[in-house]
């Protein structure tokens, strides 16, 4: 079916939609909040709803579905605010999870703030596949061929369509236009005539949508990291990706320091790939996450971990660290980026599916993608977590008679309204070039590059700053120099590599009490006797040399054990100020003498243990000082257990 052909039979369809009268009630109702245990957020002004709107809004008979709503209210207490809606990306991930990022977001103190959650993800009902990721890095973590990964990544996805089929939910009416019926359908529900959209990543697409169908609902458009053609979204993906990272080899290179670490990194990262698809890695991970406890890494694992680095500023900074932890085969470290790659899956891959087959897949070719692909050779056929969509669709629509949807989006070059664009420096997905073309599309647009950023650069403090600007005063014109005040990237180097560290800031925290109270008992002992000890000492209590001698070790053990761990706890949160991720390798060599002190501490211990056992019968009150000396053998327990000794 040509070009022409498709757009008369959407508008035919769309146009009917207007048209038809469904036989279920559009409801708003309340709800209890979403997040039952998080009091912060409790304590809040937020108000949690469902909003039941058809299924499918072209049938009359369809079923209901709920779509969950989060509404902040602004801090300034207006009762007549501007609203703010947030379209998250994915597609498949949720908004109202991102509530974070939203509640202090200065956006807030004059306007209203809607999240929610697309059709079938994250609170809204009924989810569609939300397991489909979790089985996703099972498929990652095998040591197996690429053909092999990618033929169970399609079996998966045709278990969930499967299972979406027998729970008699239409998969084909999940897509751009239906979320942009929710939303139009939502704001009526909450009273506003119009308000302020905000789309991030895939997002940006549905707003597009939404805001060519319809424009009198939006004040103000705001882009972040766009996509500017969704037929070139998948064909470009490789050059996209090729040509942010190389941006980052250039940056190494010219950076003494980096250069000096980190030489040839260029060749390092295509001798990387090369070395593991001849041998991969195989590492230990937490059996929450794996079943089995093992992760293996092949070439495609090691491609796709340093594309998603590219997202965020902090991880570019670790990429030229990443790729030698990878070429250097560093077990420990590496084992700690797994958790990295569940968050990744997080979002619901049945939704995912669902659009992507609907509207992003059928319209780029494979073969376009794979000839993009075959003109960086030495990256091996490009990135196969995306080249293997192609397979999943050809599969997902196989037999399909209806139209696959494309969305005429020719109407927004008549909207009057302003449109804000980020686009990220080094963003691998939606590149710089995509904002620019996205402008092009509007009358009234400002794109602004994110310097020394990757994808959604909207969210750091100084895209806030700049949207906050832009939605309170869009007669103004955003500063497109904003990001030229941030600071350049800093290249992390110099790292004493410690895989515990990064366990040890999990378990910190996370703060399970009933794991650190033996612990926490332990150093209020350390910290009584230490008093009690010094004390007696210095009164000269003590008659024989055997007492004083052990009481004088055992207080400088405590007490350099207690230093070392207060000091590691400092380094810790330096280290988080500054760039967390680098806790997954390890500690900034500036900060090794943690490493020392707690060095020093454990040959204290074995000092005071063995005199302690040489000279049991000589010591007095051995009951007491045997309790400091296992508190201190206790701490060292815990050392070992988070691997830092």
């Amino acid at each position: 079916m040509n070009f022409c052909v498709k757009k008369i039979a959407v508008v035919v369809v769309f146009f009917f939609s207007f048209f038809t009268i469904n036989g279920q009630n559009i409801i708003l109702e309340d709800t209890t909040s979403f997040f039952r245990n998080w009091a912060r957020i409790n304590k809040d002004s937020i108000t949690w709803k469902f909003l039941s709107v058809p299924e499918n809004w072209n049938d009359p008979n369809s079923k209901m579905i709920k779509v969950a709503i989060s509404v902040i209210e602004n801090l300034s207490n207006k009762t007549n605010a501007d609203a703010v809606v947030f379209i998250q990306g994915g597609p498949g991930a949720s908004g109202i999870n991102n509530i974070g990022s939203w509640v202090n977001h200065p956006l807030r103190e004059k306007n209203d703030i809607i999240l929610f959650d697309i059709r079938g993800t994250g609170f809204s009902k009924p989810r569609l596949c939300p397991d489909l990721g979790e089985k996703f890095l099972r498929i990652l973590a095998k040591n197996q061929s690429k053909e092999e990964d990618e033929k169970q990544k399609v079996i998966a996805s045709l278990s969930c369509k499967q299972d979406l089929l027998n729970r008699d939910i239409d998969i084909k009416s999940y897509h751009s236009l239906s979320v942009s019926r929710d939303l139009n359908t939502l704001k009526k529900q909450l009273g506003y005539d119009s308000w302020h959209v905000y789309g991030a990543s895939y997002g940006t697409y549905m707003a597009q949508v939404y805001a060519n169908t319809y424009p009198n609902d939006i004040k103000t458009l705001s882009l972040d990291s766009s996509i500017s053609n969704i037929s070139t979204y998948y064909t470009k993906n490789t050059d996209n990706y090729v040509h942010s990272l190389s941006k980052i080899f250039k940056k190494c290179k010219d950076d003494i320091e980096c250069n000096k670490q980190y030489p040839n990194l260029e060749k390092a990262y295509y001798k990387t790939i090369a070395d593991l698809k001849k041998h991969p890695i195989t590492v230990s991970v937490d059996k929450e996450l794996i079943e089995s406890g093992k992760f293996t890494y092949n070439s495609e694992d090691f491609k796709i971990a340093i594309q998603q680095a590219l997202y965020n500023r902090k991880l570019v900074e670790v990429i030229p660290l990443l790729i030698y932890q990878f070429q250097n085969r560093n077990e420990d470290a590496l084992g700690n980026l797994v958790a990295a790659f569940a968050s990744l899956l997080e979002m619901d891959y049945g939704v995912y599916y669902c659009v992507s087959c609907n509207e992003v897949l059928p319209n780029n070719e494979i073969y376009e993608y794979q000839k993009n692909a075959s003109k960086f050779r030495g990256l091996d056929g490009g990135v196969s977590f995306y080249e293997s969509d192609f397979k999943v669709c050809d599969k997902w629509n196989l037999n399909r008679q209806d139209l696959i949807m494309y969305h005429d989006l020719s109407r927004l070059s008549n909207l009057s309204f302003p449109v804000l664009i980020f686009s990220g420096e080094y963003d691998p997905i939606t590149p710089v070039f995509n904002g620019f073309e996205v402008a092009e599309k509007f009358k009234k647009a400002y794109p602004i590059i994110g310097f020394n950023y990757g994808h959604v650069p909207g969210f750091t403090e100084i895209g806030k700053n700049v949207v906050e600007n832009f939605i309170n005063d869009p007669s103004q014109t955003p500063d497109s120099k904003a990001f030229k005040k941030e600071g350049e990237l800093n290249f992390i180097g110099d790292v004493v590599i410690n895989s515990g560290v990064s366990k040890f800031g999990n378990s910190l925290s996370q703060f399970n009490l009933f794991f650190l109270s033996p612990l926490i008992v332990a150093l209020g002992i350390m910290l009584v006797f230490i008093f009690t000890f010094i004390t007696k000492l210095l009164r000269k209590r003590y008659s024989t040399n055997s007492d004083k001698i052990i009481r004088t070790l055992i207080v400088l053990t405590s007490i350099t054990g207690i230093i070392a761990l207060v000091y590691l706890v400092l380094a810790l949160l330096k280290v988080v100020s500054e760039n967390y991720f680098v806790l997954a390798f390890g500690l900034p060599e500036n900060l090794d003498y943690v490493f020392t002190l707690l060095l020093i501490f454990v040959i204290l211990l074995v000092t005071t243990l063995l005199y302690f056992i040489i000279r049991i019968k000589m010591i007095n009150h051995r009951s007491i000082v045997f309790s400091l000396l296992f508190s201190n053998i206790l701490l060292v327990t815990y050392l070992f257990y988070w691997g830092i000794i």
